[in-house]
């Protein structure tokens, strides 16, 4: 059996060369990605013009433009360059099956007894350096027997660089099988992946090589700075094993047609339609998902592309129930010469438990469940409106009326089948408060005036004391403690008033709500 060799593919420039490739054309002056870090803007990542400038990864922002002025600098794109790593993790896959993100720009890969097919390991590193200098990256490359000893010989072992237009591609550091021990000892203890803290902490006793450690006493050094040292030294040293999982691909549930003649009808792309939803939604119910946004692109002849996009209520695998959504939003596609090409996929998917179907007759393959028609009948008008346009009600933990409910996407939250008793009756019509004009005295008024309106009072059911919330400073509640009365007019009004006792505020009436 081989024995195992792992490859490690550090991109130091990540950040800034990904920024770079956004370009259209490249910079004269240097260029830095500077990240937010506690609250303070540092620089993250910088090209080599940045560096000979004097900057450095980890420097204030401040201090890096008062020693270069002419700094250009972007704003650090996290997920973007977790993508764009995710797509070098794929370019890796011609190498070795078995390759994993390492950090935000490392890759590692496990290259047991697939090297002969470069011509070696010497090749395969030349290969993959060649495939960065065209692309534009940075690479360093580490090749050992241990996951740990490949990781610090590609960032820590001596390099000579050579330049290219955006960066340095380093010689590659290849320990020899079986010779791990002697192509770490020359390296300083960051090599370990240890903490600053530690390797300060080290220091100071004099230990700042790998070689320093390896002679000592394993449980003093566990006793004093924990089993962290020795876990990474055993690690890089091969004594605990350290295996490389491969990334797995995120599942992408897509479906394509490509069509003989181009098409231009409604109808056309609906039948279209018909034969890709089958497809996708049989993919997904393999996978135990169902669709919650789907995307549908169509391709004219003369390349310019159309979408549309449709959201669910309620995550689903049928095709009855998709199809109408898609439906109303074809008008929204220009076919231009023709389409000659459509492509439907599920972007955004949940997990979707199995269905039992009641009784002895299930419905037919592909129909829609029947508890489905309220998450239908959203999912119609959010086509039209738009998904967050629709929403619901929910009950809310507070008894000061206004914020006894929440306001909920209908799509996103489920029904609320039984409200909690309050014990109390509430208008059927809530609104924000109104001045009353009536006498300035807690007692119900016998004659008031609202919205340019005279009112007599038939009866009145009160007081219920509303006190504010005293752990909130809430201006709408600065008038203090609310007498509510029920009042019932002699024109048939029945109206929520309120005596506010005063506090910050004067006091007075006001009107809030109306009952049915």
């Amino acid at each position: 059996m081989p024995a195992r060799r792992i490859l490690s593919l550090w991109f130091p420039r990540l950040a800034t060369e990904r920024a770079l490739r956004k370009m259209r054309t490249l910079p004269a002056d240097p260029l830095a990605v500077v990240a937010d870090r506690g609250g303070a803007q540092v620089i993250a990542s910088l090209t080599v013009q940045a560096e000979a400038a004097g900057l450095h990864r980890g420097q204030p922002l401040r201090d890096a433009m008062a020693i270069c002025p002419d700094l250009l600098t972007r704003p650090a794109d996290p997920g973007g360059e977790a993508a764009f790593l995710a797509g070098l993790a794929r370019w890796a896959d011609r190498f070795s099956p078995w390759v994993a993100t390492e950090g935000d720009a490392a890759l590692v890969l496990d290259i047991t007894g697939c090297a002969h097919l470069f011509g070696g390991e010497e090749g395969m590193i030349a290969a993959a350096q060649a495939d960065c200098t065209a692309l534009g990256l940075s690479l360093h490359a580490g090749l050992a027997d241990t996951r740990g000893a490949a990781w610090a010989l590609a960032r820590f072992a001596g390099r000579t660089a050579r330049h290219h237009r955006s960066g340095t591609t380093a010689a590659p550091c290849i320990a020899p099988p079986g010779q791990t021990r002697a192509a770490l000892a020359p390296l300083p203890l960051a090599a370990l992946r240890l903490d600053a803290d530690t390797v300060a902490a080290l220091a100071r006793l004099g230990v700042r090589r790998i070689e320093d450690l390896l002679g000592m006493p394993r449980a003093p050094l566990a006793r004093r700075f924990g089993q962290g040292v020795v876990l990474r030294l055993d690690q890089a040293l091969g004594a605990v094993p350290e295996p490389v999982s491969p990334t797995r691909p995120a599942p992408r549930f897509a479906v394509r047609l490509s069509l003989p003649d181009p098409i231009g009808l409604e109808d056309d792309i609906l039948a279209g339609i018909d034969r890709l939803l089958p497809v996708l939604c049989d993919r997904l119910r393999a996978a135990g998902q169902g669709a919650r946004r789907l995307r549908l692109q169509a391709f004219r002849c003369d390349h310019g592309v159309e979408q549309v996009e449709i959201g669910l209520a309620r995550a689903g695998d049928s095709p009855a129930r998709i199809r109408p959504l898609l439906a109303l939003k074809l008008a929204g596609i220009d076919a231009g010469p023709g389409l000659d090409r459509l492509r439907l996929e599920a972007h955004v998917t949940e997990p979707l438990p199995p269905r039992q179907q009641p009784g002895h007759a299930a419905p037919p393959h592909g129909a829609a469940d029947g508890d489905t028609a309220l998450d239908d009948l959203i999912g119609r008008i959010g086509a039209r409106v738009g998904l967050e346009a629709v929403t619901r009600l929910a009950p809310a933990d507070s008894h000061i009326p206004e914020k006894a409910y929440r306001v909920l996407s209908a799509a996103w939250s489920a029904p609320v089948t039984d409200w909690p008793a309050r014990g109390r009756t509430r208008p059927l019509i809530l609104f924000a408060p109104e001045l009353v004009n009536a006498p300035d005295r807690p007692g119900p008024p016998a004659r008031f005036r609202w919205r340019r309106r005279d009112f007599v009072t038939a009866s009145a059911t009160g007081p219920e004391r509303i006190a504010p919330e005293w752990w909130l400073d809430d201006p709408a509640w600065r008038s203090g403690p609310r007498d509510y009365w029920r009042v019932e007019t002699t024109n048939g009004a029945r109206l929520w008033l309120y005596y506010a006792h005063g506090g910050e505020m004067s006091s007075g009436w006001f009107c809030q709500g109306q009952f049915g």
